[in-house]
């Protein structure tokens, strides 16, 4: 079995769960404080913790290489999420006595299993974005952005 043909079993069997948990549905998948995928996704959801988790997967990284690896990304919100994906126990941070102190950065096992869905998500994305990108243009140039009316003086 290929790696790939395994990251495709392992998302039908989840998307089985979710689709199982809709059928029946509970406070537990719409109610926004008990929802697990909404307490999830709004930590791993967004592009900068799936960045950091790609690129943690490849290996280990110190905050200046994670910095230098995603360029775009603010200190304040690299620090922020990594914060958020420590808490979560997606990512193990670990402090060198050196001087001055240096920190790696390195997924965890619960962080690494995430790497499978993070990967087919990525893969749909590559296949996908050109249609998505027309599909923008056709939409914005059927529904034009409303202009603003003036106040009257």
């Amino acid at each position: 079995m290929t790696a790939h043909t395994k990251t495709q079993l392992d998302f039908s069997a989840a998307i089985g769960t979710a689709m199982a948990m809709m059928r029946e549905p509970t406070n537990t998948v719409f109610d926004a404080g008990n929802c697990p995928v909404r307490d999830v996704f709004s930590h791993i959801g967004d592009k900068w913790a799936s960045l950091i988790l790609q690129t943690l997967g490849l290996r280990p990284h110190r905050f200046g290489e994670l910095k230098r690896a995603i360029p775009d990304i603010s200190q304040a919100m690299l620090t922020g999420t990594l914060r958020s994906l420590q808490r979560d126990g997606l990512v193990d941070r670990e402090v060198f006595p050196t001087q001055p102190p240096s920190v790696e950065y390195r997924l965890t096992e619960l962080g690494q299993s995430l790497l499978g869905p993070v990967a087919a998500l990525v893969v749909w994305t590559a296949e996908h974005h050109g249609r998505i990108r027309e599909a923008r243009v056709l939409y914005d140039a059927e529904n034009p952005p409303a202009k603003k009316k003036v106040a009257a003086a």
